[in-house]
């Protein structure tokens, strides 16, 4: 038997058609690089969520009244489950890409066969799935002290899914035009958390001064996160389909601008 017989051949790929062996495989090597560090990456933000939530019920007790008819740590719950799901999906891509550029091996996503759609796609799902993985252990966990009521499956679904997409879509921009660690450190500090902070993780928005009500309106981490709450205590500060259809407007413009900084290669092949 020649020896040439012994080896699988493939197809020269199609121009314009997707890659589906590539991304799957590129989406594998996502998945296993956080689960690799679980501890890292799954338990520790898991566990300053449950942390943010011991320390709030222990420091006010029954002094903090119902928010919006439902008691505080059924409200607060959900608040802190996505703002760790926000930032460790901004936190997945963003280091990923970042990590590979200064490693030097960015070379092995960029040489195979793999257009923009296939690294936009694998990537942004590796950060989707990290956050949502994320959200289903700070669920489990939290169960045991929470009454969580799953009022509306479909927002749980829909803003978690928009919420960890947003942010990964973001932190793949962000690792691009990253050169070092401090510049991650800049976004998260100076953007990533704010947004999270000033977006009802807490409280009630209804609560803020009038004057940063308008600024609330345009935060995207507030829709996030009011909607991803409406799911579990069916009530909600903001209004749910602007915020459904704000957020899917604001998920395909970041999609487009990484599509484009991928295809360009900017800081990514120089």
């Amino acid at each position: 038997m020649d020896e040439n017989e012994n080896y699988h051949w493939r197809e020269p790929r199609v121009p314009g058609s997707i890659n589906w062996y590539g991304l799957w495989t590129l989406y594998k090597k996502e998945v296993y690089r956080f689960i690799k560090i679980f501890f890292q990456t799954i338990a520790a933000p898991i566990a300053t969520s449950l942390l943010f939530m011991a320390i709030f019920t222990i420091a006010l007790g029954d002094l903090r009244p119902d928010v919006n008819g439902a008691p505080f740590i059924e409200f607060l719950a959900p608040g802190l489950i996505m703002m760790s799901v926000l930032q460790q999906a901004f936190a997945h891509t963003s280091s990923s890409l970042l990590i590979s550029k200064i490693q030097g091996n960015i070379v092995d996503i960029l040489l195979p066969p793999l257009g923009e759609i296939e690294l936009n796609t694998a990537i942004s799902l590796g950060g989707v799935t990290r956050g949502v993985i994320v959200a289903l252990g700070a669920i489990f966990c939290m169960s045991f002290f929470v009454n969580f009521n799953f009022e509306n499956i479909w927002a749980i679904f829909f803003y978690l899914i928009s919420g960890s997409l947003m942010l990964s879509s973001i932190g793949i921009i962000t690792g691009i035009w990253a050169e070092k660690f401090d510049h991650l450190g800049t976004i998260t500090n100076f953007i990533i958390v704010p947004l999270s902070f000033l977006s009802g993780t807490f409280y009630s928005v209804k609560r803020m001064p009038e004057f940063a009500l308008y600024l609330i309106e345009y935060n995207p981490f507030f829709y996030v996160i009011d909607g991803f709450r409406y799911g579990f205590v069916g009530n909600a500060d903001g209004d749910l389909i602007f915020g459904a259809i704000f957020l899917t407007i604001l998920n395909l413009i970041l999609i487009i601008i990484s599509h484009f900084l991928l295809k360009s290669g900017w800081r990514l092949k120089t």
